[in-house]
């Protein structure tokens, strides 16, 4: 079957054609990702609003440009999926709204997606990632660690009771005054700095279950900064430094804990599989953080390509084709929804901030 995915949930406006085999194997046809970071650049971060009219401006041509690299039509289509949700109501509309369009224009089949969900599947589409298996989703707005049992089945483990990681890193970069977005950034800055000159805490670690905090490591990181004001190119970069190695102590402690539970859940497995998705998940120090651990708990590790770790139409195309061969679909009304976790049993965790807890 073949699949139209839109993406509109934030500040890229992504459209891409995927093609979903009999055997489960997974081609990507097209995928045009148009990045809106010049536009939010001189804020320090994403505008609502400039990312809503920008995805006004650039959607049809972006699809048109995704088809047009497929070489086909509307009438070859099998379906058609966009966001859902979570994300930016703004632009989740505008995506959901042309996507509900073309279904109806051509009596095509609509996937409301979950966003998240096209994280979660987006291995499948690259390495066929098998379930059950276990999910770190790291970006901008989120940081779970999940239990993929199958498409649409999914057991949340672990949240932030605060700032997502991405944000923690995009945060800490306009603290010391480095331009957005700060995450490849301060990973930038950290190859030339001492990881160990700053103490900074490792917030969770070492603590039951699977949760993670940023906000207590960003606030420590700043007082830190305030110390030794005004700051020096090597300050910055020995302040990110110390700031990612806490960051990977931290996932190193999440996820054996949660790995060892999978491995007792699942005692049959003889190579249990992490997942790693999400714009995060293209940070290499986090990455060969994660090695350790797998190499430790006896572990793989199943990372998509970089450019599908970031947000893309072909996760939605993707995440839509599956849901599509299980007989799955959604009637025109299907609504947007700026909140929408995967897991719709996970209780709403308890800290200083909201978002991690019920994305």
């Amino acid at each position: 079957m073949i699949i139209l995915g839109i993406e509109t949930s934030c500040d890229e406006t992504a459209a891409a054609v995927i093609k979903r085999h009999d055997n489960g194997q997974g081609e990507i046809l097209s995928n045009i990702v148009l990045s809106q970071i010049e536009d939010h650049a001189i804020f320090g971060g994403v505008v609502p609003e400039i990312a809503a009219r920008a995805h006004v401006t650039a959607l049809d041509g972006i699809i048109k440009k995704a088809m047009q690299e497929a070489k086909l039509d509307f009438k070859d289509l099998d379906g058609i999926a966009a966001t859902s949700g979570p994300g930016l109501i703004g632009g989740v509309l505008i995506g959901l709204m042309s996507a509900k369009a073309i279904a109806a224009a051509h009596n095509l089949p609509l996937l409301a997606i979950n966003h998240l969900e096209g994280h979660a599947l987006t291995a499948r589409l690259t390495n066929h990632a098998p379930f059950p298996h276990l999910l770190l989703l790291v970006s901008g707005g989120h940081s779970q660690i999940l239990l993929v049992k199958g498409v649409g089945d999914y057991e949340r483990w672990g949240t932030t009771i605060d700032d997502a990681l991405g944000e923690a890193f995009d945060k800490t970069a306009k603290l010391l005054g480095l331009p957005y977005p700060g995450g490849p950034q301060v990973e930038l800055a950290a190859q030339t700095g001492d990881p160990k000159r700053f103490a900074l805490p490792r917030s969770m670690k070492g603590r039951d279950g699977y949760d993670f905090s940023f906000s207590g490591l960003k606030s420590a990181l700043r007082r830190e900064a305030e110390k030794i004001a005004p700051l020096q190119e090597q300050d910055v970069a020995d302040l990110c430094a110390s700031f990612q190695a806490a960051i990977c102590d931290i996932l190193k402690d999440r996820v054996s804990k949660a790995l060892q539970n999978f491995k007792d859940r699942f005692p049959e497995i003889e190579v249990p599989q992490l997942v790693v998705a999400g714009g995060v998940a293209a940070n290499t120090a986090i990455r060969t953080a994660l090695d350790d651990v797998l190499e430790q708990e006896q572990a793989q590790m199943t990372a998509p390509p970089i450019n599908l770790c970031t947000d893309n139409g072909a996760m939605i195309a993707w995440a839509g084709a599956e849901r599509l061969a299980l007989g799955m679909s959604d009637p025109l009304d299907a609504p947007a929804r700026p909140r929408w976790p995967l897991d719709p049993n996970a209780g709403q965790k308890i800290g200083s901030g909201r978002k991690g807890a019920k994305a």
